[in-house]
């Protein structure tokens, strides 16, 4: 793999508990690992849910090969801040050095 092409920061994140403002215990998501990545935006679908447009956009991320990773983990970019949630793992099972993420935008919405 060229490292060349790994040219994004991303933090891989694992659900866990988190403090709250006063230091409470809550569900939330924890930092695995900080790794280089390559994002690249497949496709998107607008679709309507309970009667609200809603826009699904699909995206592979490849890694190099690392912790265990699976399905409902997510990858935050860095550099903007979109979050991605991990809906499939296709390693390579050729070389063994790089793992793609099939991922879905999350669209944080306050």
């Amino acid at each position: 793999m060229q490292p060349g092409k790994l040219n994004r920061r991303v933090r891989l994140m694992q659900p866990g508990t988190v403090q709250d403002d006063i230091g409470q215990p809550v569900p939330g998501w924890t930092l695995l690992i900080k790794v280089w990545a390559n994002i690249r935006y497949l496709n998107g679908i607008e679709t309507i849910k309970a009667g609200q447009p809603s826009s699904i956009t699909r995206a592979s991320i490849r890694i190099r090969r690392g912790p265990a990773l699976n399905a409902g983990m997510r990858v935050e970019d860095e550099v903007d801040g979109t979050v991605f949630e991990i809906k499939s793992l296709q390693p390579d099972a050729e070389h063994r050095e790089r793992v793609d993420l099939t991922c879905e935008v999350i669209n944080v919405q306050s």
